[in-house]
């Protein structure tokens, strides 16, 4: 092979070579120095990538990795690696989303009659609203849901999360309004525990392969 074509090879091979011998750590850098990402990524590394969208259901529950670091993590950043080291992860932007605080004492009604189901809310209510009994020790002794582990609290969720009948109830209702609403799995006593509050609700997120 004459000399000139060889040069003309290795030029043109030079990118893919070059990126070959970068470190993890040199591409993590360098990545976070980009204007561009995923372009980078594309005509300098010659890597495979995805960009998914990550949503958060709670800020205060992470279901695994992925919401964990769409909340927590810095716009521009570069994680990991994860999967054996095969795996990095940017951080693009973020958007917010409004959540709800709410608390929740659930009555299954395939255990429980309607009419039973029904009657015991209605004692429930009147009792905590009495301050005969707390919320708190009601959900305890009577939710049949895994709140019952958190005397109630649901905790922040996500507008979207919550049954649709609930999150209706929610937006009519003010701070610390006790109510009940029917869906199809039972009866839920529902406190509004706090206003809606805007948080972090999902991030755009480069997946890299190396």
């Amino acid at each position: 092979m004459k000399p000139i074509i060889v040069l003309l090879l290795l030029l043109a091979l030079a990118p893919v070579l070059f990126a070959q011998r970068k470190s993890v750590a040199q591409i993590k850098a360098e990545l976070e120095k980009a204007t561009n990402g995923p372009l980078y990524v594309k005509e300098v590394l010659k890597k495979r990538f995805v960009i998914d969208t990550i949503l958060v259901r709670s800020p205060q529950s992470f279901f695994g990795l992925p919401d964990s670091l769409a909340y927590h993590g810095k716009v521009g950043k570069v994680y990991g690696p994860y999967h054996n080291g095969k795996t990095l992860v940017q951080i693009l932007a973020k958007a917010n989303a409004t959540f709800n605080h709410p608390g929740q004492i659930f009555l299954d009604t395939s255990v429980f009659s309607k009419r039973f189901a029904d009657s015991l809310s209605d004692n429930i209510i009147q009792r905590v609203r009495s301050g005969a009994a707390s919320f708190e020790t009601m959900a305890q002794t009577y939710s049949m849901g895994g709140e019952a582990i958190t005397k109630g609290d649901l905790g922040w969720v996500a507008v979207g999360y919550m049954m649709p009948q609930i999150e209706q109830e929610l937006a009519r209702r003010k701070k610390g309004d006790l109510f009940k609403v029917w869906t199809a799995n039972g009866v839920h006593i529902i406190r509004k525990l706090d206003d809606p509050k805007q948080d972090i609700g999902s991030a755009l997120m480069l997946r890299i392969f190396l």
